[in-house]
């Protein structure tokens, strides 16, 4: 075996431990939630979009249209174009036909992993690393959905504590680092409480509206140096 392969394997079991319990929350809630085996499936081997399928699925209790949902994983899941573009310049010796399946297993983790690699990026590592976090997420989720079966109505229906659990493992970190991250974190659960109080917006439009807004604030917060910094990170 390879020393890249042994890498890849090294660095894919943390992902692949920390994907199933989260996995298995979705496809208990999914359960709950009274959606099919086969929709449930689906979200996770076709969407495949951690956090935002959470907010999907709450997004299909409040009764929103299908667009709506898709605008609002588009804009959750937006960094993601510049983690494509941040690693691209790292896969030139790969073929383009592979771009798109690689780019598909691209996750915040796995991210995290190729980033901190150093050198050019393997077709092999990153397929290994991607298909790991991808493995751990499907089937953690339909594990998730038989076990539904058998548990109690009322500890199925906490489950949905899971997204807020999971956003704030996210959130936390960076809150803790910047004020200007705590700020908005804040403001943006008062303008989301304000907006379901005014009820001036359709079931599950308000999280559109306050992403655009918060995230149009945020972009003004960044100081030079700041700046700076995420050009040198990502040039």
């Amino acid at each position: 075996m390879s020393r890249d392969m042994q890498l890849a394997i090294k660095s894919a079991i943390p992902i692949f431990i920390g994907y199933i319990p989260a996995a298995v929350a979705f496809g208990i809630l999914s359960r709950g939630s009274g959606i099919s085996f086969l929709e449930c499936f689906c979200f996770s081997a076709i969407v495949f979009a951690g956090a935002s399928q959470f907010i999907a699925l709450n997004l299909v209790l409040t009764g929103m249209g299908p667009g709506g949902i898709i605008l609002t994983t588009l804009l959750v899941n937006f960094r993601h174009f510049l983690m494509s573009a941040s690693l691209s310049t790292r896969i030139t010796k790969i073929a383009r036909r592979y771009h798109f399946l690689l780019a598909f297993g691209i996750t915040d983790e796995v991210f995290s992993v190729l980033s901190f690699k150093r050198g050019e990026l393997s077709k092999g590592f990153i397929l290994f690393l991607e298909l790991s976090a991808y493995s751990a997420w499907v089937s953690g989720t339909v594990a998730g959905y038989i076990l539904g079966s058998f548990l109690p109505e009322a500890l199925i229906s906490s489950m949905g504590i899971a997204l807020y659990a999971l956003l704030l493992a996210i959130l936390l970190p960076e809150m803790k680092k910047s004020t200007r991250s705590l700020v908005l974190a804040i403001s943006a659960g008062l303008l989301n409480t304000a907006l379901i109080k005014l009820d001036l917006l359709p079931d599950g439009w308000t999280i559109i509206v306050c992403i655009l807004i918060i995230a149009t604030v945020g972009s003004f917060f960044l100081t030079g140096e700041e700046s700076k910094d995420m050009e040198v990170a990502h040039g």
